[in-house]
C-alpha cells in the first residue's frame, strides 16, 4: 500500500541502506584493495618532455619560460603542473566504477582557507580547474601521491611520507563511513571549520589552521587594492581615480581594447550568478583591468584581474581566468564541454561546502573564462612547510576533505560498502603513492635537465 513511497522523487536511488552497502560490497569483486597497487605509469603516457610541450599548446609564448622556471624548481612543483601526465598514468588502471564530481587536481596545497559570506574561515578544495565526473580514486591516489612529494621538499622522513599518504586515504575512509550514517541533510551541509581537524585527531595542525585563519581574514580586496593600486588624476573627468600599478613579469597593464573586452565579459558573466547575486554585482563600477601571471599549471593562460569600486571607499577585486578544458577529459572518454568555464563553475559548487558567492563564468573574444572574487578571505597551509607529524596530520584532514566532497556526488553508502571491514586499500594506495613520486622526480628530472640545456620549445617554438 506504500509502493508509491519509492517513486517519489523520480531519478533517485531510493534503495534501503544495506542494499545499498551490499552493491558497494559486491564491486571488490572486480575491483579487489589488492588492484589499486599498480604500476606508477601507463603503456601509453607522453613522455614528461611530450606532456610539456603538448601542454604549452594554446599558452601565451612569452609566459612559457615562467612556466617551464615554476615546474622545474622541486619535483612537487613538477608534480603541481602536470594533472594530465598522471590522467594518462591512470587512464587504464582498475577502477570500483563508482563515479564523483572530481576536483581532477586533488594535490596537498590545492586544499585551502577561505570565508563564508557570514565571513566564517572553512577549508575545502580551492582549485577546479580539471573538475569533472570521473572514478574518485584518481583524486585519492593524486593527493596521496602528493602527500609524499611535499614530505620529501620538506625534508620529512621517507616512512614519514608513506604514513602521511596512507592516513590519508585512512581519513578518506573513516569520513566515508560517518558520512553513510548520518542523516543527509547534516552530511550535505557539513562543514569543514576548525572543528574537522579534532574529528580527524589532526591537533598538532591546530596552530597551522589558526595562524592561516588569521592570515586570511586579513587578506581582503582592500589589503590587495592598497598593494597594486594607486590614485591618479584623471584629466578626463578632473577627479582621481585607482589604477593597477604595473609589477612585472606578475602584474601589466592592458591595452584599451583588452579592457573594454573584459569589462563587456564582465556584463555578461552577471547572468551566471544565481538571482539574488546579481543585484549585489550590479552595484559596483569598474575602474581599471590589468594581467596578472596566477598558478604553476596556469601561467600562460589569459588571467586579468579588475578593480571595481562599490560602497564609499569600498574596492572589490575579481579575477577573470581563463578556463581550458580539463586535463582529464581525454583519458576518460569525456566529451569536451560546451562551456569550459561553466563546467569549472558547476563543479565547484556541487564539490565546495560554500562557493564564493560571485562565482560564475564568462566568454571574452571567444575564449571561456570563469570569475571569482580574488584572494578575499583566502589563505593556505603549504603541506611543503610542514614537520612529519603536522604533514600526517594535514593528510588526515584532506583525506576527509576529499572524502566529504566527493559525498555530494557519489552515494556515501555504496562508497562505504566498498571499503566495509577492509583496511587493505590504505597500504595499497600508499605503495603506489611512493611509487609514483619516484617517477615524478624521474620526469622533473628530465623536465629540469632540458630546460638547463635550452631545449627549443621551453621557449614556446
Amino acid at each position: 500500500m506504500v509502493s508509491w513511497a519509492k517513486r517519489a522523487l523520480v531519478g533517485a536511488d531510493t534503495a534501503e541502506p544495506e542494499e545499498m552497502y551490499a552493491r558497494g560490497r559486491a564491486l571488490r569483486e572486480s575491483a579487489p584493495t589488492s588492484a589499486h597497487d599498480h604500476a606508477a605509469t601507463g603503456k601509453d603516457r607522453p613522455s614528461a618532455l611530450e606532456f610539456v610541450e603538448a601542454s604549452n599548446e594554446g599558452r601565451l609564448p612569452d609566459l612559457i619560460p615562467l612556466r617551464i622556471e615554476r615546474m622545474v624548481t622541486s619535483p612537487f612543483s613538477f608534480f603541481r603542473g602536470a594533472s594530465g601526465l598522471m590522467a594518462a598514468d591512470l587512464a587504464k588502471t582498475p577502477t570500483s566504477g563508482l563515479s564523483a564530481q572530481l576536483c581532477g587536481d586533488a594535490h596537498a596545497a590545492n586544499f585551502g582557507l577561505y570565508g563564508t559570506p557570514d565571513g566564517k574561515i572553512v577549508m575545502d578544495i580551492n582549485d577546479f580547474d580539471d573538475t569533472v565526473p570521473g572514478p574518485w580514486e584518481w583524486d585519492l591516489k593524486r593527493l596521496s601521491a602528493s602527500l609524499v612529494l611535499a614530505g620529501r621538499e620538506g625534508g620529512v622522513g621517507e616512512s614519514a611520507c608513506l604514513e602521511a599518504a596512507e592516513d590519508a586515504v585512512k581519513s578518506y575512509r573513516r569520513t566515508i563511513r560517518g558520512l553513510a550514517e548520518l542523516p543527509f541533510l547534516r552530511s550535505w551541509n557539513a562543514l569543514p571549520d576548525a572543528s574537522v581537524l579534532s574529528k580527524v585527531k589532526a591537533h598538532d595542525l591546530i596552530d597551522d589552521f589558526e595562524d592561516a585563519a588569521d592570515k586570511a581574514l586579513k587578506n581582503t580586496s582592500a589589503k590587495v587594492a592598497a598593494r597594486w593600486t594607486k590614485h591618479i588624476d584623471d584629466h578626463t573627468t578632473g577627479t582621481k581615480r585607482h589604477r593597477f600599478v604595473e609589477d612585472r613579469p606578475v602584474l601589466s597593464g592592458v591595452d584599451d581594447a583588452t579592457a573594454i573586452a573584459v569589462v563587456d565579459g564582465l556584463v555578461s558573466y552577471v547572468d551566471t550568478l544565481r538571482e539574488s547575486r546579481r543585484n549585489l554585482i550590479a552595484r559596483y563600477r569598474v575602474s581599471d583591468v590589468a594581467f596578472r601571471v596566477v598558478g604553476t599549471g596556469s601561467v600562460g593562460l589569459r588571467s586579468y584581474v579588475a578593480l571595481l569600486h562599490g560602497n564609499e571607499d569600498e574596492d572589490l577585486i575579481l579575477q577573470v581566468k581563463e578556463a581550458r578544458q580539463s586535463s582529464l577529459t581525454p583519458y576518460l572518454g569525456l566529451e569536451p564541454a560546451e562551456h569550459e568555464g561553466k563546467r569549472i563553475v558547476h563543479g565547484a559548487r556541487l564539490v565546495q561546502a560554500e562557493t564564493d558567492i560571485l562565482l560564475g563564468w564568462t566568454t571574452i573574444d571567444g575564449r571561456p573564462y570563469i570569475v571569482r572574487q580574488f584572494r578575499n578571505l583566502k589563505g593556505d597551509i603549504d603541506p611543503s612547510e610542514l614537520k612529519a607529524d603536522h604533514l600526517d596530520d594535514y593528510g588526515r584532514l584532506a583525506g576527509a576533505l576529499l572524502a566529504r566532497a566527493h559525498s555530494r556526488s557519489i552515494h556515501p553508502r555504496l562508497l562505504a560498502g566498498y571499503f566495509d571491514n577492509d583496511e587493505d586499500l590504505d597500504e595499497a594506495i600508499g605503495k603506489f603513492a611512493v611509487r609514483y613520486a619516484d617517477q615524478t622526480e624521474a620526469d622533473h628530472a628530465e623536465l629540469a635537465k632540458a630546460a638547463q640545456t635550452g631545449a627549443a620549445w621551453v621557449g614556446g617554438s
